[in-house]
């Protein structure tokens, strides 16, 4: 249900992601053996997207536990940098490198809020700033974000983006197919509800969570009124997980609509680039 900002809303979201941390760690959804072992954690969009990272520096913002960043640096980036703001997800990320035989100064993770990541990552810009799925909702200024996000590319980098997009919060979630929700509305969707998407019948205890809903233009403009330069806006007709019952897996290991369901976007990405004589 939409509410006024509670006080709280950052100790109670941490205390959430906490608490997930060793279910996650533990998942099938994330299935750490296989990762170990070699699987890729990005996505085959993201990959083609960002491109060639050999031989560049990047910042993973709410990173998690981290193995989207350490995929990057499989990808070849010379030193990647993961920041979030659970120290558990920390902590499992910084172990998950060591078991790969990635030193500190190829794969470091520093636990902090993204708000205050421009004094808290080891250096001053990067290359790259990625951001990945389901991240932005748990922040409640998206222009702050863009302002700090943007402080960290490098002249000649770029700001990456995958999120899923905020029209799948607004439909249903029984069959995805009536708007319910309001797609612009600037109070925080509270919630109580246990388990988690790595696994929905986990016993959890830290059940409440706060999270916004931000608008593709709100987020677009926050970047470009950043100093960014907008490369693209992508919409994609797919998503990670079965957001609803109606979803199909495909071959792919996306979940999209069936053939006869009109298709809407479950999935955006941008590309915002800061000129080299910056």
């Amino acid at each position: 249900m939409y509410s006024s900002t509670p006080e709280d809303w950052h100790a109670v979201n941490r205390a959430r992601w906490d608490e997930r941390v060793a279910i996650h760690a533990a998942s099938d959804f994330y299935d750490l053996d296989a990762f170990l072992a070699g699987k890729d954690a990005l996505r085959g969009f993201e990959l083609a997207e960002v491109g060639d990272v050999t031989g560049r520096t990047l910042l993973h913002l709410q990173c998690h536990i981290g193995l989207d960043t350490l995929s990057w640096a499989r990808h070849g980036a010379s030193q990647v940098v993961g920041l979030d703001f659970s120290e558990p997800a920390v902590e499992t990320a910084r172990g998950l490198a060591r078991s790969l035989g990635l030193p500190p100064e190829r794969a470091a993770f520093v636990a902090s809020d993204v708000y205050d990541a421009a004094v808290a990552v080891p250096d001053t810009a990067y290359d790259i700033v990625y951001t990945g799925l389901g991240a932005l909702n748990w922040l409640p200024d998206i222009r702050r974000w863009a302002e700090t996000a943007a402080s960290l590319v490098a002249p000649g980098g770029f700001l990456y983006l995958a999120e899923f997009h905020p029209l799948t919060g607004c439909l249903d979630d029984e069959t995805g197919s009536t708007l319910t929700y309001d797609y612009f509305s600037p109070d925080p969707w509270v919630d109580e509800s246990p388990g988690t998407y790595a696994d929905f019948g986990a016993a959890t205890v830290h059940n409440r969570s706060v999270e916004w809903q931000h608008p593709v233009g709100e987020v677009v403009s926050a970047l470009a009124g950043a100093g960014l330069r907008i490369e693209f806006l992508h919409e994609h007709d797919a998503s990670l997980f079965a957001r609803y019952p109606a979803l199909v897996r495909h071959a792919d290991g996306y979940y999209r609509f069936p053939a006869d369901r009109p298709r809407i976007p479950l999935m955006y990405s941008v590309k915002a680039s800061r000129p080299a004589d910056a």
